[in-house]
């Protein structure tokens, strides 16, 4: 569901609509839209013509990506964080074509975008015209069947207002994910017979809070009659997360979360064990496996191998669980569960906390739940049930899910230890910092070693998109550069550090120049090994043959630099610990730092090699 603030409309005079473009623009502005990415061509000038007068009068702006992929990607990073439509446009062809990965990724992570792509003239249809992609030539309509949840050419200007309409709300609609509209050129440049916009859509979006009262009953009298209960959080569970938090700490709960659902509970909470799933911990997994543990709770998780460690019956997928979600589709991944419990997150536990459990009122309010004396208090109790030896509160407390033999996580080996790396990273930045794990090793290495500083108890202070966020589902590489622009445009308050690999880099690294013009406080930390960390390791760990992981050498830092950024060049942590960080994360642009890790580290990988093996 939207924010209040989100829904709010300005009712203003809206510029002067001139043609089709400028309603496009004018509902996506009525519904609180900033930005719009993408990368202009001719089949979709018309668009682009309408956002220059926007810009002329502060109203939405063109953030203008160096690939389409890469529009896609900003979009994302804007509609997780902000909870606004994220809307992204390319031209016909090719432009159209490349934004399909960043389309699908969405789809999988079912983020609410609107994708516009152009199309050559209606009477150029079937005259093999530049760059058609009508039903005629190469058909991107039917390319983005497949990866939106609402797909529509217009072929007509009377269609334009309602199908856009439809598009909208559809995206917003569960599950949410991408729309999309192809709209042909002299479409896009047609006059509109109204010059203001007929409907207000914001009561639309405001979707109804759905509850199943009688299964919701179900799940309370398993919550009092359970000896021990394990919470499993998931990404969706986000709006639900202090709720279930302070339920956790009346049940004396184990709480663990899927690699979506990490950034939502602090890493000191006393009832956090730890990330359960692919690069988890054995904590979490121990938790879950305990004998005395008689009902799991698994709230707002998609169960994808990410998320259920391959599909594991022992620890997550058996008669113990209870799957809460607002996204049915879901249910069809968990049918040995001995409930299912359909509707709003939120809502449901509202009512358990309410009707069902005796918690003093005072622990009900967000103002005693973040407030100093008692997050103190909770991290102190957390940290002496950890570490017994810790007397008092250190200022930068130290908490690892894992510490199996060597201690890698505080080595001081040159080059830098990733775990080493993870650390430093959480330490060392600002509490308000947001985190971005890309695919491949960067999101394993992040998963198991990077825990922020966080006093925080509940979420209530974190952002919608929770401080660390990766993309599990599609895992597509140079996401998390894409994701971390889009994401600071959603606020330019907040620094945004996005880890990613040499591999991601090479593919994606052309949008640290959209940083740069945007002036935005990303810091993009490689992690330069010279291969394509998660293949090399990945045939090493299963046996395969050792093939095509290597790249070549590539000084990032010189890159960064002759692109306008600021970058450092990282071997060791002492290295790490002389970066003035307070400097980097004023600075109106970005920092990159390239990280020369060892290359022999190898992340906790083992449960995506045991997937590829068949077993």
């Amino acid at each position: 569901m939207l924010s209040e603030t989100t829904l709010k409309t300005n009712d203003v005079a809206l510029n002067a609509i001139e043609d089709a473009s400028d309603l496009i623009l004018g509902y996506l502005k009525q519904i609180g839209v900033e930005y719009v990415f993408g990368v202009p061509g001719g089949a979709i000038e018309p668009l682009y013509n309408a956002l220059a007068r926007e810009e002329r009068c502060d109203g939405i702006q063109s953030i203008v990506a160096r690939h389409e992929t890469g529009a896609a990607f900003m979009a994302d990073g804007y509609a997780s964080l902000t909870g606004k439509l994220g809307v992204c446009c390319t031209t016909t062809g090719p432009g159209a074509t490349n934004l399909i990965t960043g389309v699908a990724s969405a789809y999988e992570n079912k983020i609410p975008m609107l994708a516009i792509t152009a199309q050559t003239s209606l009477k150029n249809f079937g005259k093999r015209a530049l760059q058609e992609s009508s039903c005629t030539g190469v058909n991107t309509v039917g390319m983005f069947e497949f990866c939106t949840r609402y797909n529509s050419l217009v072929s007509d200007v009377s269609q334009l207002e309602r199908k856009l309409i439809a598009a909208i709300t559809t995206a917003f609609r569960y599950p949410q994910g991408p729309v999309h509209l192809s709209i042909p050129m002299d479409i896009l440049r047609a006059p509109v017979k109204n010059n203001y916009l007929k409907y207000k859509i914001n009561s639309l979006l405001d979707l109804p809070r759905l509850l199943d009262k009688g299964k919701v009953k179900q799940l309370h009298s398993r919550l009092k009659d359970a000896k021990k209960i394990v919470f499993v959080l998931g990404r969706r569970c986000v709006d639900a997360v202090d709720l279930i938090l302070m339920l956790a700490t009346h049940l004396d709960a184990d709480v663990v979360t899927t690699l979506g659902g990490k950034g939502f509970v602090s890493p000191y909470h006393s009832q956090y064990r730890g990330v359960f799933g692919a690069a988890g911990h054995k904590s979490a997994h121990s938790s879950l496996m305990s004998p005395s543990v008689d009902l799991v709770v698994l709230v707002g998780s998609n169960i994808g191998e990410w998320a259920s460690n391959g599909g594991d019956h022992k620890a997550l997928l058996n008669h113990r669980l209870v799957h809460v979600d607002s996204d049915v589709e879901n249910f069809s991944r968990s049918p040995m569960a001995a409930l299912h419990v359909g509707g709003d997150i939120e809502l449901v536990f509202e009512h358990i906390l309410k009707d069902g459990f005796e918690i003093e009122s005072q622990r009900l309010t967000e103002k005693n739940l973040n407030s100093p004396s008692v997050q103190a208090n909770a991290v102190s109790r957390s940290l002496k049930k950890l570490f017994p030896f810790i007397e008092t509160l250190p200022e930068q407390p130290e908490r690892e899910f894992e510490l199996d033999g060597e201690n890698k996580y505080l080595d001081d080996s040159i080059p830098i230890k990733p775990q080493r790396l993870m650390r430093e990273l959480a330490r060392q930045f600002p509490l308000n910092t947001l985190f971005l794990a890309d695919s491949g090793n960067s999101m394993l290495w992040a998963a198991h070693y990077l825990h922020p500083l966080d006093r925080r108890m509940g979420s209530s202070r974190a952002p919608r998109c929770g401080v660390v966020r990766s993309s599990p589902e599609f895992a597509s590489m140079g996401w998390g550069i894409g994701a971390a622009v889009g994401t600071a445009l959603g606020d330019r308050n907040l620094p945004v550090v996005c880890i990613t690999g040499d591999g991601s880099m090479l593919m994606s690294g052309q949008e640290l120049t959209v940083a740069i013009a945007e002036e935005l406080t990303v810091i993009f930390v490689v992690l330069n090994d010279s291969t394509l960390g998660m293949v090399k390791h990945g045939q090493a760990l299963g046996g395969a043959e050792r093939i095509g992981a290597e790249l070549p050498v590539i000084d990032f830092a010189t890159m960064a630099k002759s692109m306008g950024a600021q970058a450092y060049k990282i071997y060791s942590p002492q290295d790490m610990l002389d970066l003035d960080i307070d400097a980097i994360c004023s600075t109106a642009g970005p920092t990159l730092l390239d990280v020369y890790i060892d290359p022999d580290e190898a992340p906790p990988m083992g449960a995506r090699v045991k997937v590829l093996g068949g077993d």
